[in-house]
C-alpha cells in the first residue's frame, strides 16, 4: 500500500483534497504564534516592560484558549466542521485589524485586547483542524496524518519572526509611533485571514458524521502490525460515558497542559537568552527574530522527519525518546556554557516538535462520539501556555535568563510518563 493511500485513503475514498485544505490553516495560525512569540523582547524594550510583564502577550493569547474551546466545541456540533473553521477565520481577522487599528493608541492593555479576539480565533480554528486532520484516513496513520498536518504549522513559525523584523525595525521612541510598526503586518495579515474565509465559503468539505468519528477512532477497531494491544483493548467501552472517565484522556489534557506550558516558555524567551547581558556570546536585539526563526525551522524539521519516522516506530516511544531528549538538554542550556548551551536549546526546539500532535491523538484515541468534547478539552489545556511564561519571565528576572530554562523540566518530564504508560486505553479505570 502506497504511503498516500496509507494516509488519505479510508473505505475507498481519497481525503486528500479536504486535508491539504485544512493542513493549510495549519500555516495561518502557525504565522501568528511565530510572530507574537517574537515580541517579548521588543516590547520589553518599546514600552521598558519586565520579562514577566511583557509575558502577558501569551498570557492573553493562549487564555483565549480556555475561554473558547467548550464554546467553539458547541458551534461545531450545531453547525458542523466548515462553519465553525469560517468563523475561526473571522474572529482572527478581526482581531488582527482590530490591532492595527489601536496600535496608535501605544496602549499595551488594548493591545492584549486585540489578541484575545486573535486567540478566540485561533482556539476555534484548533478545536476543528486538529481532529478534522486525524478523520481523513486510516484511523491507524491518525498520529502520522496529524504530525504531517502540523509540519505546515512549523513552516509558518519560521516564517513568523522574519515578519516580526519588521516590527523590530522600529526604533521610534517618539509618542504616538511607538507602536506604529505593528500596523502593516497586522493589517495585511487580517486581510490575508478574511480572504481565506471567503475561499472556505466556496470550498465543498465533507462534514464528519457520528459514525465516522466512530470508525476514526477505535470504535470496531482491528489490531494492525505495530498496534499496542493496549491501546486497542477496550475501545468499545470508551466511546460512551463521560470523557473524564477515560484515564487516557486525564492524562491527555494534563499532559497537553505540561507541553503547551512548557514550549511557550522556551519560544517566548529564546531571544532574550541569546540577547542577555549575562550570556557570551550576546548577540543585539535586532538580530533575535532570525535566532528565533533558526529554531522554528528546526522544529519544522523536527516534525516533518518525526512524521516519516512514525511509518517505521511507535509513536509512543518515539514521544518518550524525544522527551527524554528535551530533559537532558535543559540542564545543558541553564548552565551558561556559550555555544553548547545555545546548540542545546536548539536541539529542545527539535525534540519537542512531535509533542502537541503525538498527544492530543493518542488522547482522543477511542473517544468515538465524544471526540469533539473532547477536543475542546485538549485545546482548553492549551492555556497551560497562559500561565507559564509569566512564573518562568519572573524567575528569570530573579535568577538570571538561563536559570529559567531549568523550570519547564518538571512538565517535560510529565510528558515522559505518559508516552510511557499513561496514553495506554484500558476497559477499566
Amino acid at each position: 500500500m502506497s504511503e498516500k493511500k496509507s494516509l488519505f485513503i479510508r473505505d475507498g475514498i481519497n481525503y486528500a483534497a479536504p486535508f491539504a485544505a485544512i493542513s493549510a490553516l495549519f500555516f495561518l495560525w502557525g504565522v501568528a504564534h511565530g510572530m507574537l512569540d517574537t515580541l517579548d523582547k521588543n516590547f520589553q524594550e518599546m514600552l521598558h516592560l519586565k520579562k514577566w510583564q511583557s509575558s502577558f502577550i501569551q498570557f492573553s493569547l493562549y487564555g483565549a484558549y480556555f475561554c473558547m474551546a467548550m464554546p467553539a466545541a458547541i458551534f461545531m456540533k450545531k453547525y458542523g466542521y466548515k462553519r465553525g473553521v469560517i468563523f475561526g477565520l473571522l474572529l482572527f481577522s478581526g482581531g488582527a485589524l482590530l490591532a492595527a487599528a489601536t496600535a496608535p493608541l501605544e496602549s499595551f492593555v488594548c493591545f492584549l485586547c486585540c489578541l484575545l479576539v486573535i486567540g478566540a480565533g485561533l482556539t476555534t480554528l484548533e478545536t476543528a483542524a486538529n481532529p478534522y486532520t486525524t478523520k481523513l484516513g486510516p484511523p491507524e496513520t491518525a498520529e502520522r496524518r496529524i504530525n504531517f498536518s502540523q509540519s505546515f504549522n512549523g513552516l509558518a513559525w519560521v516564517v513568523g519572526p522574519l515578519i516580526a523584523l519588521y516590527v523590530y525595525g522600529n526604533q521610534s521612541h517618539v509618542e504616538g509611533e511607538k507602536m506604529i510598526s505593528i500596523v502593516l503586518p497586522f493589517a495585511i495579515i487580517g486581510l490575508a485571514v478574511l480572504l481565506v474565509a471567503f475561499i472556505f465559503t466556496r470550498l465543498k468539505l465533507p462534514e464528519i458524521t457520528e459514525e465516522d468519528e466512530l470508525a476514526a477512532h477505535g470504535h470496531g477497531a482491528s489490531a494492525t502490525p505495530g498496534d499496542d494491544p493496549e491501546i486497542l483493548s477496550g475501545t468499545e467501552q470508551v466511546t460512551t460515558g463521560s470523557v473524564w472517565d477515560k484515564r487516557h484522556f486525564r492524562l491527555g489534557v494534563v499532559a497537553q497542559a505540561c507541553y503547551v506550558a512548557a514550549q511557550t516558555g522556551v519560544f517566548s524567551y529564546l531571544i532574550n537568552f541569546v540577547t542577555d547581558h549575562d550570556m557570551s556570546p550576546r548577540w543585539d536585539t535586532k538580530y533575535g527574530p532570525y535566532f528565533l526563526s533558526v529554531g522554528f525551522a528546526l522544529f519544522m524539521l523536527g516534525r516533518i522527519t518525526g512524521s516519516m519516522m512514525m511509518k517505521y516506530f511507535k509513536p509512543t516511544k518515539l514521544l518518550a525518546l524525544y522527551t527524554l531528549a528535551v530533559c537532558v538538554l535543559l540542564p545543558v542550556v541553564s548552565a551558561e556554557m556559550g555555544w553548547p548551551s545555545l546548540i542545546a536549546l536548539y536541539g529542545v526546539f527539535f525534540f519537542m516538535s512531535i509533542m502537541f500532535p503525538t498527544i492530543f491523538a493518542l488522547a482522543i484515541k477511542g473517544m468515538g462520539t465524544s471526540t469533539k468534547r473532547a477536543a475542546a478539552f485538549l485545546v482548553m489545556s492549551v492555556a497551560g501556555g497562559a500561565i507559564f511564561p509569566p512564573i518562568m519571565g519572573a524567575i528569570s528576572d530573579t535568577f538570571g535568563m538561563a536559570k529559567g530554562f531549568l523550570v519547564p523540566i518538571p512538565l517535560f518530564l510529565f510528558i515522559l510518563y505518559y508516552a510511557v504508560n499513561g496514553y495506554k486505553v484500558k476497559a477499566q479505570y
